[in-house]
């Protein structure tokens, strides 16, 4: 038996806690930028305006980026979750979300939404994994990773992932 099944968009929400944190971050962020750079404009000095300009198109790029990658971490959470239904708590499993924080998230909401939290959590504690590791393990291993086909694919672009499993039904099946 499962337990209880959340609403998607609550699972989307804890999945995705960091991106959307990260989200709010940049839109405060592209607010603060555009304002300066509006009185930049006003006293018309070039380097304060190119600053200003910089500044915000960093951040408000990161808006799209962090709600591309906020799409692509659930696909991994349906993902997961239809893999450790189908098949249990395994280590190979496991070990295709512990890239990032962000996929150990998804992975961690799948297994917590079918009652394996802990195997997973154990198990990426096991492999030496702690709460801090907050950059990518791919971004230490290949500083070039940002011209890297697979990086943009993988974060941004994750394909539109329809689970196999009904796991609203299946509580309610067990619950009658």
């Amino acid at each position: 038996m499962i337990p209880r099944q959340p609403h998607p968009l609550v699972s989307y929400y804890r999945v995705g806690r960091l991106l959307h944190g990260a989200l709010l971050l940049f839109l405060l962020e592209s607010l603060v930028y555009w304002e300066m750079l509006k009185a930049a404009l006003a006293l018309g000095n070039i380097f304060w305006i190119g600053f200003w300009i910089w500044s915000f198109m960093f951040s408000f790029i990161h808006i799209f980026l962090v709600i591309m990658d906020g799409w692509s971490r659930f696909q991994d959470y349906k993902k997961a979750k239809d893999l450790f239904y189908a098949y249990g708590f395994r280590p190979r499993l496991a070990d295709r979300f512990i890239g990032s924080k962000c996929q150990r998230a998804a992975a961690l909401q799948a297994a917590r939404e079918l009652g394996l939290e802990k195997e997973v959590a154990d198990y990426y504690q096991h492999r030496g994994v702690r709460w801090y590791h907050y950059v990518p393990y791919f971004m230490i291993r290949d500083p070039l990773f940002l011209i890297r086909k697979a990086f943009w694919k993988r974060t941004f672009l994750e394909k539109h992932y329809r689970p196999k499993f009904e796991y609203r039904n299946l509580q309610w099946q067990a619950e009658t």
